[in-house]
């Protein structure tokens, strides 16, 4: 499972497993944020889940979630939709332009439930 800084997080279920598409992404709404969950069943690392922001920062549209998933530079990425930007689900990084980034969640799934981490207060 995938879990950026998840060390001093709050988990908070997001939505259920169920939700999840196998190597593809779905969108949920966390607070105020669109939050795009990429479920990868079958990695070199096993199952993992991402949780990463929806907003293409270059387009200011919510698409994220609709990018394709797949290696780059020996990184995992989605490729945003609009401007084909790759970036890499493990931190939010743009490989084309480093200037571009997006938030990343600690992200687990728990029986059933998948949750993203907030950081606690």
């Amino acid at each position: 499972m995938h879990s950026a800084s998840a060390a001093n997080a709050a988990w908070r279920p997001l939505c259920a497993r169920q939700d999840l598409v196998a190597n593809s992404g779905v969108v949920a709404l966390l607070d105020d944020a669109q939050v795009a969950l990429f479920h990868l069943p079958q990695t070199s690392e096993g199952e993992q889940v991402f949780a990463i922001e929806n907003r293409d920062p270059k387009s200011g549209a919510n698409v994220i979630g609709r990018g394709i998933v797949g290696h780059l530079k020996g990184d995992l990425v989605i490729a945003s939709p609009l401007y084909k930007q790759h970036f890499r689900l493990a931190d939010g990084s743009c490989v084309e332009y480093p200037e571009q980034r997006l938030r990343v969640w600690p992200v687990r799934l728990n029986g059933d439930l998948v949750e993203v981490g907030l950081q606690a207060d």
